[in-house]
């Protein structure tokens, strides 16, 4: 049966171990005293998976466009004097602030 690094991330050691007894190669030799941190990447390796996780792409959102907003923010803010425009000032620190937080948890 074909796995994925999620998969086999998601097993306990007994059911990894019980998968590298099937397995016949050299990096999975010695599974039996091997702990997680070891056999997952041998596993890994002996199956031809890539041993990392895959990050899906952002959902709902361009990055690159709210990184734009938040340079062209930034760019206001600077050019504004803290206590000559307080309301203004907070009004663009906010809005810089929950674009950050979009984009964070866009990227979850």
């Amino acid at each position: 049966m074909a796995y994925t690094y999620d998969q086999l991330s998601k097993m306990n050691v007994t059911k990894l171990r019980e998968i590298a007894q099937d397995v016949q190669h050299d990096a999975v030799h010695g599974f039996s005293t091997m702990h997680k941190e070891k056999l997952l990447p041998a596993l890994c390796v002996a199956l031809g998976i890539e041993a990392h996780k895959h990050h899906a792409p952002p959902k709902g959102i361009n990055k690159a466009e709210v990184k734009l907003q938040i340079r062209a923010l930034k760019k206001k803010r600077d050019a504004l004097v803290p206590k000559d425009y307080p309301e203004e000032f907070r009004k663009i620190l906010r809005e810089i602030h929950h674009l950050k937080n979009r984009l964070r948890s866009a990227l979850k």
